[in-house]
């Protein structure tokens, strides 16, 4: 009998302290800390260290932290020469992937202590901005903007990219954003960092592993695919019935609805408010036109299938990132930017869990529904045989 797909929904396969989700109360827990109080408090230095030590950093714990993630910012200058061997419509996150698996070659991988994954992690949360940076200046044919020391990590990113300095108001919101993409427990993503970690690969190949899961437009690339949902409705007039035609069809509203979250996404509610902050900074159109499309959603969903619906972290990032001027298919990539420092918490207690050590590699059952000859197999046929 064929059994139903339903893709490990629900099926817990290890324990972890790194983060939580209520879904029924629209809840995500850092560490045992509620994301929106981070949000209110934290920054995206401080929000790393917790999910990777697991208690808030003292000051001099803070500034030890940042002066490592400083000075591992750079990257190597062959690294970035060979970045310019690559097409210039390449996409980003193959480009991430790669160059991110290709740090084992610069760099020693860790020995089999947990201390020595730590740096790993800083290094790696330190040079996935720069490489994801040069990238964007590399295939514009613009020069390389080396880090800045006395930036913070949103800010210097930004910097990178576009060669100027934030204002303080953008640098927050970005920074913000970062916070909120930081870790979201067993997603696709963390999922497949962990079971290539099980198998005692180095964080690299474990990492590079999540940013291709992270590629595919049902985890990471649906916030690309929400900004190209709004660029195609373009006006506010246009919502209700574009969302009336797709939901009618069949088809899926990008934004909307979530694995796991039976109520607002609490991080869509601060995004949400970044969106319209931005949007009033700019005098932009793209926050109403969003609203729109939750609240026509929303509508539907109860008049055709009499169900509710929420928005998910992708629907209000897409237009803020459109708003701070970062280029679509960048959406993704900076989603790994913040998402490294939760992978790179999960490897690390996947290898080095203290309770209840898992000393076995992930090896999931599946069913089998292909061709049945009978309990001896299939007659294998020469080829002259067949027919």
């Amino acid at each position: 009998m064929e059994t139903k797909n339903i893709g490990l929904r629900g099926i817990e396969v290890a324990d972890t302290k790194i983060s939580n989700i209520d879904g029924d109360k629209g809840r995500l827990i850092y560490r045992g800390f509620d994301i929106l109080d981070l949000i209110e408090n934290s920054t995206f230095e401080e929000t790393a260290y917790l999910l990777l030590y697991n208690n808030l950093p003292t000051k001099p714990q803070l500034d030890e932290f940042n002066t490592k993630l400083i000075e591992a910012r750079y990257i190597p200058k062959q690294m970035q020469k060979n970045m310019g061997n690559w097409r210039r419509d390449a996409d980003p996150m193959d480009m991430l992937q790669a160059f991110v698996s290709a740090l084992a070659g610069y760099y020693d991988e860790e020995f089999a202590n947990k201390e020595a994954s730590y740096d790993k992690a800083i290094n790696l949360i330190a040079k996935v901005p720069t490489i994801i940076a040069s990238w964007q200046r590399i295939r514009n044919g613009l020069e390389i903007v080396d880090p800045d020391s006395s930036l913070s990590h949103a800010a210097n990113f930004l910097y990178m990219m576009t060669g100027e300095k934030p204002d303080q108001e953008v640098e927050k919101i970005f920074d913000l954003c970062l916070i909120l993409h930081a870790d979201h427990t067993f997603n696709a993503s963390t999922f497949t960092a962990r079971q290539v970690a099980s198998t005692r690969a180095h964080m690299y190949s474990a990492s590079s592993a999540a940013i291709g899961a992270l590629s595919g437009e049902l985890h990471g690339g649906a916030n690309t695919e929400v900004m190209k949902m709004l660029l195609e409705i373009s006006e506010l007039d246009k919502v209700e019935g574009w969302i009336k035609e797709k939901m009618t069809a069949g088809d899926k509203i990008m934004g909307m609805g979530h694995a796991v979250y039976r109520t607002y996404d609490p991080r869509a509610q601060v995004l949400k408010k970044l969106s319209r902050k931005l949007a009033e900074k700019n005098n932009e159109k793209w926050f109403d036109i969003t609203e729109k499309v939750e609240t026509a959603t929303i509508t539907e969903m109860k008049l055709q299938k009499d169900r509710d619906i929420y928005p998910n972290v992708d629907l209000y990032s897409a237009s803020i990132y459109y708003m701070l001027k970062i280029p679509m298919d960048l959406n993704t990539p900076i989603f790994a930017i913040s998402r490294v420092a939760g992978w790179a918490a999960h490897i690390i207690e996947e290898k080095f869990a203290e309770a209840a050590p898992k000393t076995a590699l992930y090896r999931p059952k599946a069913v089998y529904v292909g061709k049945y000859c009978g309990p001896e197999g299939c007659e294998y046929k020469t080829l002259d045989l067949r027919k």
